[in-house]
């Protein structure tokens, strides 16, 4: 992937009203959710944040379809982009492609969501800037090519929205407000602070196992509200790793789930860190 023009791809400023209405909006739910508390409610936002952010994310998203660290059948790849829809981050070209840039161009410049550009702008504030990007399949499509050419993710991609409003009609008919508020509204927000965490905590605070180009560090609290992504100073290290905890005490359950996965002849291709089995044998001595 050339970096030509990358840099220019995340350097306007300008706000972008739409995108902040959105999640401003989005926020106001999640405030009011809060007062409209049940039990039932909070524990299918725990399911879906569990599948959304979880399988959507953390295992789709992020280690299927960006590193490829790992096979599944195709339609369960699919079933996978399309919980990652439902977090509010954009389709998969999108994201994939935001996601590689980063890695190309890490703490650089060029880099979506550095915080060498201040803590605020990586977590949240370089997506409310700039022209939206994540219905510009066309100019993401250079980033991710392989994903560009599947028809399906290309139409999920245009129109990411409609299973998140799919969703939001199910859970309104299901259980009225306090559901649809704490299924969508606080469910989304705090998976997308969880998620921002990895773009602004662990390039801040955490350890550093491994000497990388960049600022990426081992965080364990972003690694417990996020499947095990926080685990990131790993994670730039060996990128391509479908483990991200590499030591035992590093909880990582997208591993866990892939491991299982793998049980049951699912999950084919893994690829795991080489240093994994050396790191044990250094941690048991």
């Amino acid at each position: 992937m050339s970096t030509d023009n990358i840099v220019d791809i995340y350097s306007n400023t300008k706000i972008n009203w739409g995108t902040s209405i959105i999640m401003g909006l989005f926020h106001v739910g999640a405030i009011a959710g809060l007062f409209m508390f049940n039990w039932h409610a909070f524990a299918v936002a725990v399911f879906l944040y569990w599948m959304c952010t979880g399988l959507g994310i953390s295992m789709g998203y992020h280690r299927l379809h960006t590193h490829r660290s790992y096979k599944l059948p195709l339609i369960l790849e699919y079933f996978f982009a399309v919980c990652g829809t439902l977090t509010l981050e954009g389709g998969p070209i999108f994201w994939v492609a935001t996601h590689r840039i980063h890695h190309q161009l890490s703490d650089k410049p060029g880099d979506p969501h550095s915080p060498r550009d201040g803590a605020w702008w990586a977590h949240m504030l370089w997506l409310f800037t700039g022209d939206s990007k994540h219905n510009n399949t066309q100019l993401m499509a250079k980033y991710a090519p392989d994903l560009a050419k599947d028809r399906f993710y290309v139409w999920l991609n245009n129109y990411h929205w409609v299973p998140l409003v799919v969703l939001g009609a199910i859970l309104y008919a299901a259980g009225g407000l306090p559901m649809l508020l704490w299924g969508t509204c606080v469910r989304i927000v705090f998976g997308l602070h969880a998620t921002w965490l990895v773009n602004s905590a662990t390039h801040m605070w955490g350890a550093r196992r491994f000497n990388t180009h960049d600022d990426s560090r081992n965080n364990w609290w972003v690694a417990l509200i996020t499947f095990g992504e926080g685990w990131h100073n790993n994670h730039h290290a060996h990128p391509t790793s479908a483990r991200h905890g590499l030591a035992w005490y590093e909880f990582d359950p997208s591993w866990i789930q892939i491991k299982v996965l793998k049980f049951l002849g699912i999950a084919k291709s893994i690829r795991v860190a080489k240093t994994t089995s050396a790191l044990a044998e250094k941690e048991a001595a």
